[in-house]
Parts: structure tokens; sequence; C-alpha cells
């Protein structure tokens, strides 16, 4: 087997760990990863508003604002207008989004940064080098992307 190939089955499994991943958090948690993630950077942050829980997550403010829109949709999150500035919509976790971050898995890159940080500091920057070249060689570098792993479209998994 030539080395793209081995290459190429390679990256197909880190998707593919990605997406199983992101089905287990669904089915457990009625979640998904960008849900998840926004949802622990609000109780985090306790009362922010969408562009500061955006720029906290690398995520589009217009990708914050829908995902808000579906936890609050569901009762997870609340929105409350400021008292002093009628213009600042603050965000917090319910009763009930709370009750579910304590059940919900761990998203898959806390496990995922854990291991890598265990790792010698020659080894991440190899490892962070060759996968910024391999974005390079897909023409990756200037699709969205946030810090977290999950499948899918952007707009798909809200």
């Amino acid at each position: 087997m030539d080395k793209h190939e081995q290459l190429l089955i390679s990256l197909r499994k880190v998707i593919r760990a990605i997406d199983l991943h992101s089905r287990k958090l669904s089915k457990e948690s009625g979640l998904t990863g960008p849900q998840l993630v926004v949802m622990q950077k609000i109780r985090q942050l306790d009362g922010p508003i969408a562009r500061q829980i955006a720029s906290e997550v690398n995520l589009s403010p217009a990708t914050v604002t829908s995902i808000v829109d579906r936890l609050e949709s569901r009762g997870l999150v609340t929105r409350v207008r400021d008292d002093a500035d009628k213009r600042r919509v603050q965000l917090f976790v319910s009763e009930a989004g709370k009750s579910l971050l304590a059940t919900a898995p761990q998203p898959l890159q806390e496990h995922f940064i854990q291991r890598y940080q265990s790792l010698e500091e020659w080894e991440q920057s190899l490892l962070l080098s060759s996968v910024e070249r391999i974005a390079a060689m897909m023409d990756a570098e200037e699709l969205d992307a946030a810090a977290m792993l999950m499948v899918g479209q952007m707009q798909d998994s809200h």
C-alpha cells in the first residue's frame, strides 16, 4: 500500500472517530458538539452576550445565535435583557441545562487535548505542522472551523 493511501486511511479513521463520538453525544444528551461547547462556555462566563461566546469558541456570531435559538427553544438556555443597557442580551444556562450538562459526555476535543498535551513539546509541534500542511494540501486554510471536533457542515451541527 502506498504512503498516500495509508495517510488517507488514517484521515478517514479520524473523521470516523469524530462522527462516532458525535453520535454518542447526540444519543446520550440530545446535544450536538457545538451546542454542548456553547452551553459550557455560557455557564463558565455567567451572563455573556452571543458575540462574546462566538469569540470564545471561534464560531461566527450568526452560528452562535442559531445554536442559542435551538437551546432556548428546548429550555436549556435563557436570554435576559440587561437592565442598564436594553440593547445587551445576556445568556444563562437554565436549571434544566445545568442538569443536562452534569450528565453529558465529555466533548471529544477535551479527551484529545489531554492526550496531546501529554506529548513532548517537539512531538506537539511536529503533529501541528504536519496537520497544518495537510490542511494546506487540501486547500482548506480558508475554511471556517472552530476549535472543536465535529463532523458535518457548520449549519447542520446546531
